[in-house]
């Protein structure tokens, strides 16, 4: 999977996820998806936030890689899984209306105070430092029982 942070003038483009059946719903997200068979991650975080958002970026950055688990696995095929994280700040389009839900320019520091998923707070930070990060965020439902991070 990837997930992307789209930039702009000390804003982000945030999705408040409205979509049915998600583990994302009523809390706020980046943009991005599943990978398609052959797709590269680069392929795959542009034509997401395209498809999303109606934006098409350009030269996304790759910050980390990020390993999710399930504590009991109960919930293995939502939960587990390796998403690549993004960031970009060059773009054309206009924004268009998005299934996933509503998408919002969010100023850089009210996004800290967002709903969203806790180890999402966590690497936040990680986003603004010239290393690449691989982490490991481990979960029990919606509780974030450990994680761990390497910079390279």
């Amino acid at each position: 999977m990837t997930l992307c942070y789209v930039r702009n003038n000390g804003k982000t483009l945030m999705l408040e996820v409205t979509k049915e059946n998600s583990i994302h719903t009523s809390f706020w997200n980046g943009l991005g998806g599943k990978l398609e068979p052959g797709e590269t991650p680069e392929e795959c975080v542009i034509r997401e936030i395209f498809e999303e958002s109606g934006l098409k970026i350009a030269n996304p950055r790759l910050k980390g890689r990020i390993t999710f688990a399930e504590k009991e696995f109960s919930n293995l095929d939502l939960n587990n899984g390796h998403v690549y994280v993004f960031t970009a700040e060059e773009f054309t389009g206009d924004l268009i209306e998005s299934s996933e839900g509503k998408l919002h320019w969010v100023p850089d520091p009210e996004l800290i105070n967002l709903k969203t998923h806790t180890g999402d707070k966590i690497f936040f930070p990680w986003l603004e430092q010239d290393k690449f990060f691989s982490a490991k965020f481990v979960y029990r439902g919606d509780e974030l029982v450990s994680h761990e991070v390497r910079f390279y």
